[in-house]
């Protein structure tokens, strides 16, 4: 086995799949010039949030509190404040698509709430990158066969098998639409944008005796 020849290669997979969450941001605001008042319509906005959250169940799978931010604002010299702000951003990841766009529209509708994204992504685990990862094997072992059969030999043993990484592209934005009928509400149109994955192996092969003559 050791002084068999060897051939040593790299396996590549690509895939393109659909996406499997979706994620936006939702942010309430306040601005008042009483302190106690901004914080109160702060408290009130972030509960009508949550109040909308609550019925988008299940379609929601998860929502996260972010930055709670009270500050005051001062005129330029000095520090006499002329008003304060607040603001509480949650993060809002969805599996259920098609009650994507109605949500974040009566979420944008509320006062003083500003909706960012979505992005689109997979899971962690998802089986895409199981698949991916299969797939650069089978790849690496296909062009070992063809290296060996293009010197008359075969594929007889493999020594070494390394991952050289797998790779996702980022959270994307979605591409959406806005179309209205009569006097209907806004209806929002996004499309899930497919998730490329990557992945990459080395391996070593050992062959049989090549036919060189």
């Amino acid at each position: 086995m050791a002084d068999a020849p060897v051939v040593a290669v790299r396996g590549e997979a690509y895939r393109e799949v659909a996406p499997e969450l979706a994620r936006f941001t939702v942010t309430a605001t306040a601005r008042d010039r009483d302190r106690e008042t901004t914080l109160t319509r702060l408290a009130e906005r972030t509960a009508a949030v949550r109040v909308l959250l609550d019925a988008a169940e299940p379609a929601v799978e998860r929502r996260e509190t972010g930055q709670l931010r009270v500050w005051p604002e001062t005129r330029r010299s000095g520090e006499r404040v002329v008003a304060y702000h607040g603001s509480v951003a949650t993060t809002v990841t969805v599996v259920d698509f098609t009650a994507l766009g109605e949500l974040m529209l009566r979420l944008a509708d509320q006062e003083q709430v500003e909706v960012a994204g979505p992005w689109w992504s997979l899971r962690p685990d998802s089986p895409a990158y199981r698949e991916a990862r299969h797939a650069a094997i089978a790849d690496a072992l296909a062009r070992a066969r063809e290296y060996a059969e293009a010197l008359g030999a075969r594929v007889t043993a493999l020594l070494e098998l390394a991952d050289t990484g797998l790779t996702a592209a980022p959270p994307m934005m979605a591409k959406a639409g806005f179309a209205r009928a009569g006097e209907a509400p806004p209806e929002l149109e996004l499309d899930p944008q497919p998730q490329p994955v990557q992945a990459a192996v080395e391996a070593r092969f050992t062959i049989s005796e090549p036919v060189l003559g």
